[in-house]
């Protein structure tokens, strides 16, 4: 029989307590190369905590976490955005009292090449509002092009996977538009992505993999057409599961 090849992200039996509370429930879930996969689900379902503890900023009470053939469960946040996973959270959290270019150069902190500049330089040709703003406050940007900075920010770590928390919240529909054509276009370009969203119309026809989480457990996880069609999804949003 053939070895099953490992996905880039594989997520297996992942619990995440804050004290007595249970955020995360004995969760499985894996990215694929190349992949993009939604997580879905009503307030409080658990998403943020499941990318946080991905991405080691709370700690995984059980399970394991592996990132490229290498088990991460314990690393700390830097050593796995330098083997390129990297998490845009909600509300973007940019640096608003830095500049539009220092909160470009914090993206690369863990970086100890010398084609950061020629990255910058290619962040700013992409988004052109960005470049005019460079020496900008970052508090000066609408709410759409701080989500783009943010997205850039990252970008810079030079990631393999891209999580993205809620990233088309408080956006205006042409930005909700703008965002998920960058996604789709980051994507092509061979970036994975694990995509929060609460545009789950938007969110399941950009993705090839949905799961959805109700109560900090998966209650569907499969192809994201199949997840589109489920009554299930309504359900987790609704509370009736």
């Amino acid at each position: 029989m053939p070895h099953k090849r490992e996905g880039l992200l594989e997520v297996t039996g992942l619990d995440v307590r804050y004290g007595r509370n249970m955020a995360v429930k004995s969760v499985d879930i894996s990215v694929a190369e190349g992949q993009i996969v939604a997580v879905l689900g009503a307030n409080g379902a658990g998403k943020t905590s499941l990318l946080r503890a991905i991405q080691g900023m709370v700690r995984a009470a059980r399970g394991t976490i592996r990132f490229d053939g290498h088990d991460i469960t314990t690393a700390d946040t830097p050593a796995r955005v330098r083997r390129g996973l990297v998490l845009v959270p909600e509300g973007r959290q940019i640096f608003v009292s830095l500049t539009v270019h220092d909160n470009l150069l914090m993206g690369a902190y863990t970086r100890r090449d010398t084609a950061v500049a020629r990255d910058v330089d290619a962040i700013y040709e992409r988004f052109p509002n960005l470049a005019q703003r460079r020496d900008m406050l970052a508090s000066v940007l609408s709410g759409g092009e701080q989500q783009m900075l943010a997205i850039s920010r990252a970008l810079l770590a030079k990631p393999r996977l891209m999580m993205l928390d809620e990233p088309s919240l408080g956006l205006s529909p042409l930005f909700v538009q703008r965002m998920f054509d960058l996604i789709r276009t980051l994507n092509r370009d061979g970036l994975a992505v694990l995509l929060v969203e609460q545009n789950t119309g938007m969110a399941l026809e950009a993705a090839a993999r949905a799961t959805i989480l109700e109560l900090g457990a998966v209650v569907l996880s499969g192809d994201a057409a199949d997840v589109a069609r489920s009554e299930m999804l309504t359900q987790a949003y609704l509370g009736a599961h």
